[in-house]
């Protein structure tokens, strides 16, 4: 599914959550979700709405995150927080793939991972369990290998 799909079939799924929840579309919301459907990696809400500010400085903050719980109640973003007392959303697209995340605790980079092993591990530990698993979250926290060589 190339970009321009991506973005029309999230579009497609905002406005039917819209109506389906008796919400309205607005400019103000239109331009935010546009902005953060093409926002790469993990971004918070003050970084889109500095983004933001340059196109329509009427926009608030507020709506901002207003919006990307909107977003995220829809099935179109996740919320993150990587330990940095941030909060973080990344684009869920349709077709979006699971993956988990590593994160420096030195410099905040955050990169993302797929495992299968290890997805596996975790439906086997919920079977043994008798439980359903519906959503997970792995994190792995520790030190890059950019800032292990600064302080070698």
């Amino acid at each position: 599914m190339s970009r321009s799909d991506t973005f029309a079939e999230s579009k497609n799924k905002y406005a039917r959550y819209l109506a389906k929840n008796g919400l309205r579309s607005t400019a103000q919301r239109d331009l935010i979700i546009n902005e953060f459907f093409k926002s790469e990696g993990h971004v918070t809400a003050e970084e889109l709405h500095l983004k933001l500010r340059g196109k329509n400085s009427s926009i608030g903050l507020a709506t901002v995150y207003r919006t990307l719980k909107t977003l995220e109640s829809a099935g179109l973003a996740h919320e993150r927080q990587f330990n940095d007392g941030f909060m973080r959303y990344e684009f869920c697209a349709p077709g979006y793939r699971h993956h988990d995340h590593i994160v420096c605790l030195e410099c905040g980079l955050v990169e993302e991972f797929e495992n299968n092993e290890i997805e596996n591990l975790q439906i086997k530990v919920a079977n043994k369990h008798n439980f359903t698993i519906t959503d997970h979250r792995l994190e792995l926290y520790g030190v890059c290998e950019r800032c292990k060589s600064k302080t070698a």
